[in-house]
């Protein structure tokens, strides 16, 4: 019994190794059928008569593959043509980016140049104002620490005919006056600085009174003129400006308007309020008179 299934198991082992010595790589198995389609589809394309059965026969086995074929062909085109218009997309999205970002710069600068613009007109019509001086125009290279340019400095100085008392003008009218200047630069005190005291003139009364400096009535908006008499004929949105009796200031510099009228306590005197005519939160450039008060006096 044993030497029987000794035998069996032996034939087994026999069997299983034929079986891997005919086994078939499936590469080959697959160029053998390529070889043989290629030949049906030699027969099919040339062989007519007697052969008609084959042909028939080659059509029905390499139409369905070729078919196939085809449908992957397709396919692979469709990804490679997708590919390249993914590609493309690319190129073209960063060609947009490149140019977005060009037109956002030609913007900024648009925009830059506008606003420079508008302040160089400003100037021009502040400029046209007071035809009757000799100006330069300047700008601002720094003030002090305050949120205010109650005092400030500008980029000329004694080199461009500025000295000491030329009255400095921004906006609609008076700014300041300078109180020190260097060869290349210029100190400005403005009128909203504590310090400060302007002898203005109310038009069209020409009542004097006295414009006084003070950075905390300019943060409620507003400068006060003090020691108008009280039969000074003044109404609100009467003009003032700078007066002839000023030491300082050339005459008929604009200083602001006024907005509020009140009677002082003495029974002597009125209070005006005024809305200073400059903006003294953003100063760029300014115009400098050259001529002083002492120079026009002599």
């Amino acid at each position: 019994m044993s030497v029987w299934l000794s035998e069996v198991y032996s034939m087994k082992r026999r069997r299983n190794r034929n079986r891997k010595r005919i086994e078939i790589s499936p590469r080959y198995v697959l160029l053998g059928l390529t070889v043989f389609c290629v030949i049906l589809m030699v027969i099919s394309l040339f062989a007519g008569g007697a052969f008609a059965p084959i042909r028939e026969v080659s059509n029905m086995i390499v139409q369905p593959m070729q078919k196939g074929v085809n449908t992957i062909g397709r396919w692979v085109q469709s990804k490679t043509e997708a590919f390249e218009n993914y590609d493309t997309l690319l190129k073209e999205n960063e060609e947009l980016k490149s140019q977005l970002e060009q037109t956002q710069k030609q913007v900024e600068q648009y925009q830059q140049n506008s606003y420079e613009l508008e302040r160089l007109q400003a100037l021009y019509e502040l400029d046209s104002q007071y035809a009757d001086y000799n100006k330069t125009a300047a700008r601002v290279i720094s003030k002090d620490t305050s949120g205010w340019f109650d005092v400030f400095y500008i980029d000329k100085g004694t080199d461009d005919g500025i000295k000491t008392g030329c009255n400095v003008m921004f906006g609609n009218g008076l700014c300041g006056i300078v109180t020190d200047a260097g060869s290349d630069y210029a100190k400005t005190r403005s009128v909203i600085d504590d310090t400060s005291n302007v002898n203005g003139m109310i038009l069209p009364s020409e009542a004097i009174c006295n414009v006084e400096g003070s950075v905390n009535n300019y943060e409620n908006g507003y400068l006060i003129a003090e020691n108008i008499e009280k039969e000074a004929d003044i109404s609100v949105g009467d003009q003032v400006v700078t007066s002839y009796v000023s030491s300082k200031y050339l005459p008929g510099l604009n200083i602001g308007y006024i907005s509020k009228i009140d009677e002082d306590s003495n029974n002597l005197t009125k209070t005006a309020y005024i809305t200073p005519s400059c903006d003294f939160s953003k100063i760029q450039e300014v115009l400098v008179i050259l001529e002083t008060k002492k120079n026009v006096s002599e």
